[in-house]
C-alpha cells in the first residue's frame, strides 16, 4: 500500500505540474491538499513522510481518531467537511488552521465567539454551492458577497478565499461552469477591495476533475481517491452531513 501511495502521489504531482503548463501557470501557484477521509493514520502518514504538508478532514470524529498520530508529523490540517456549531471546539482544539466550508452567518458569528473566549484566530474559506445542487452545502452564488463581507467584519475570521465542490458529472464543461462561477466571484470581491478579506485562494477541484480546476484558477486542488484509493462510502457519506436530517 505504501508503494502505491507514494506512486499515486507522483502521478497526482505531474498532472497538477502539467495542467499547470498549459494553462499558462506555475505549479508553485496550485497547492496539493490530501482529503483523508476514511484513510488511517498510517497511511496518511507515508503522504505526510513524503513531501505532502497539507490534509483535510471532512469529519470532526475523524480528526479527533487521527490527531494523536500525526500531531508531531509537521503539516497543516484544513476542514472541508460540513461544520455544525456544536463541533466548533473541536475543530480548535485539534489544530485546524483553516475552515474551508464556511457557508452561513449563524457559523461565522459562533465560531469567532469562540475564538475570543480563547484569544485565536483562524483562516476561512467562504464555500459557494456553485452547483446549485440541494445536496450541497454553500452559500448560493448570489448571497456569496454579502456573506464574505459579513464574515469579515470578525476580526478573529481571516478571509483568504473561496471553496466549491464542483458539479459531480462526466461533462467537462457543465464542471467548468462551476469554477468559472467561483472564479468570478473572486474577481468581484477583489474589486469591492474589502477589509480583512484577502481572496487569494480558489479551492475547487478533485480528483477527477482538477485539471479544468486549475485551468480556471485553483490555487488548492482536493485530492483523495487517486491517492488513497476508492472510498468504501458514497460520497453523500462525506458531502451530506446533516443535510435533511
Amino acid at each position: 500500500m505504501k508503494e502505491n501511495i507514494l506512486l499515486n502521489l507522483e502521478t497526482i504531482r505531474q498532472r497538477i505540474q502539467k495542467a499547470c503548463e498549459k494553462a499558462g501557470r506555475r505549479h508553485q501557484e496550485v497547492k496539493l491538499l490530501l482529503a483523508t477521509k476514511t484513510v488511517s493514520a498510517e497511511h496518511i502518514k507515508t503522504a505526510l513522510e513524503n513531501g505532502t504538508t497539507l490534509i483535510a478532514e471532512n469529519k470532526v470524529q475523524e480528526l479527533k481518531e487521527k490527531y494523536d498520530a500525526l500531531k508531531d508529523i509537521p503539516h497543516e490540517n484544513h476542514f472541508i467537511g460540513h461544520l455544525q456549531t456544536n463541533k466548533i471546539k473541536d475543530i480548535l482544539k485539534y489544530d485546524v488552521v483553516c475552515v474551508q466550508s464556511l457557508d452561513r452567518l449563524d457559523l461565522a458569528e459562533k465560531l469567532h465567539q469562540r475564538l475570543l473566549s480563547e484569544g485565536k484566530t483562524i483562516e476561512v474559506l467562504i464555500q459557494v454551492n456553485t452547483s446549485q445542487e440541494e445536496s450541497k452545502f454553500g452559500v448560493h452564488p448570489d448571497n456569496a458577497v454579502e456573506l464574505t463581507r459579513k464574515v469579515s467584519e470578525f476580526s478573529t475570521l481571516k478571509v483568504k478565499g473561496l471553496m466549491t465542490i464542483g458539479l459531480f458529472s462526466a461533462e467537462t464543461e457543465k464542471v467548468r461552469t462551476c469554477f468559472k462561477i467561483l472564479k468570478n466571484l473572486q474577481q468581484e470581491i477583489i474589486l469591492q477591495n474589502i477589509a480583512n478579506v484577502d481572496m487569494k485562494d480558489l479551492s475547487m477541484g478533485m480528483s477527477g476533475d482538477l485539471e479544468t480546476a486549475i485551468e480556471e484558477g485553483a490555487t488548492i486542488v482536493r485530492v483523495g481517491t487517486a491517492v488513497f484509493g476508492a472510498r468504501m462510502y458514497p460520497d453523500s457519506f462525506y458531502w451530506n452531513e446533516g443535510k435533511g436530517v
